[in-house]
């Protein structure tokens, strides 16, 4: 599977209202309402979700992670890249400008 190498950090993240969201445990299961298709996230996808849903920017994502975790900045623009690319093709978030 080819992820987008190059993402546009300056992106702001979109949730759509046919997403349902529900944290069980340590973990979230988001649910696409529209498709009935659902999908889980681990303990880091969970922590990546609620930063998002604090602030949306993919910017303010990166800068978090970087202070909250010890990891070198370009595998952690590779991790939220392979991550964001994941939901966008599954239809659970989509980007925009800031």
């Amino acid at each position: 599977m080819v992820y987008n190498t190059q993402m546009n950090f300056r992106q702001k993240v979109h949730i759509p209202s046919h997403i349902y969201i529900q944290a069980i445990d340590d973990e979230m299961v988001l649910l696409d309402t529209q498709s009935e298709n659902y999908f889980g996230l681990d303990g880091m996808g969970t922590v990546m979700w609620e930063q998002l849903s604090v602030s949306p920017s993919l910017e303010d994502l990166a800068e978090y992670m970087l202070k909250t975790y010890d990891v070198e900045e370009d595998v952690l623009h590779a991790d939220i890249t392979t991550f964001i690319d994941k939901l966008v093709k599954n239809k659970l978030i989509t980007l925009g400008e800031l």
